[in-house]
């Protein structure tokens, strides 16, 4: 079954407590976004890595506070979640090539937005996507919920996303096996 693994969001400004909109304890999962990456690349699965990529006055700030603004620290990756081989894709018409990394830049909460979303997911033709990140009931939200569209198989990872309102994250996960989803744990990655 050809996987395509979604790592969403995974930046600075989200992981760390120095970050500009940091969710609770999204350090914790670092190790393990890092790990399901890599595992990626071993295992011939494309990793397409959703990233905000916000200009100084992206429409974003009126709802969120400035974060992830290109060329700053926080808009990185923590470089354990890169892999070696990888290409950005910005949000604007350009030819695609594929690697073991796919850096999908956004502006807006859903990764759908970007301008080559659905050619990008045309070239890889999974049947199964896996999905993690932060945060759980924003992005995440929207990567899941979106690729559930495709009508092929859609998986979160539990264990390697975090919300910033557990409650709310906790809606989101019911709500995404309500409409046809799965949840699964790393270590059933691996296995």
């Amino acid at each position: 079954m050809r996987t395509v693994f979604f790592d969403i969001d995974t930046q600075i400004d989200f992981l760390f407590p120095a970050g500009a909109l940091y969710a609770p304890a999204a350090e914790k999962i670092i190790p393990t976004v890092a790990k399901l990456n890599h595992y990626a690349a071993k295992h011939r699965i494309p990793v397409v890595s959703t990233m905000d990529a916000h200009s100084e006055n992206d429409p974003e700030f009126r709802d969120w506070p400035h974060h992830c603004v290109v060329g700053t620290v926080g808009q990185q990756k923590p470089a354990s979640t890169l892999l070696e081989k990888r290409t950005i894709v910005p949000n604007a018409p350009c030819e695609l090539s594929l690697n073991d990394q796919i850096l999908l830049e956004k502006q807006t909460l859903s990764a759908l937005s970007n301008h080559n979303f659905t050619r990008l997911i045309d070239l890889l033709a999974a049947e199964r996507y896996v999905v993690y990140g932060v945060v759980t009931e924003v992005c995440v939200k929207f990567a899941a919920f979106g690729l559930l569209e495709t009508g092929k198989r859609v998986e979160i990872v539990t264990d390697a996303i975090c919300a910033l309102n557990e409650e709310k994250g906790a809606k989101t996960l019911a709500d995404f096996q309500a409409a046809g989803g799965y949840l699964t744990q790393a270590g059933m990655i691996y296995a």
